[in-house]
């Protein structure tokens, strides 16, 4: 059976055009995120593929996943939309889940916490204090 820890975290999905990853992940560990990882997607929203100069274009998007302690959610948020320009029509999105249980890493690392403490209680060690 997986250890698995009751953590309190949130994961911020962010949606962007090719190419602006880099600076999503540099505006998020800019305000406290540890823990960044990018995903390549193809949108499948276009009926029609663009063209220019008769080369099709194919609507590329990057993927960011970032993990962080719920008390900086705001701030990482705020971070990236201002980086980015997310506010601007079309340049991308970023919303956020609740992480309410989490298996396969340990408890602290990816919330932001320092290796092996636990983001509730301090305590070293993943999987502790779950049911």
């Amino acid at each position: 059976m997986t250890e698995q820890s009751e953590i309190k975290s949130n994961m911020i999905v962010t949606i962007v055009s090719k190419g602006y990853a880099d600076v999503a992940v540099a505006a998020a560990k800019e305000a406290g995120a540890r823990v960044c990882t990018m995903l390549f997607a193809r949108g499948s929203g276009v009926h029609e593929t663009e063209k220019f100069l008769n080369i099709s274009i194919e609507p590329e998007k990057e993927i960011i996943l970032t993990f962080v302690r719920s008390e900086i959610v705001k701030d990482v948020i705020t971070s990236i939309t201002d980086k980015v320009g997310l506010a601007t029509a079309g340049a991308g999105i970023s919303f956020v889940l609740p992480i309410t249980r989490t298996a396969g890493i340990a408890a602290g690392t990816a919330a932001g916490k320092p290796n092996g403490t636990n983001a509730d209680d301090g305590e070293a060690g993943a999987g502790e204090g779950s049911d």
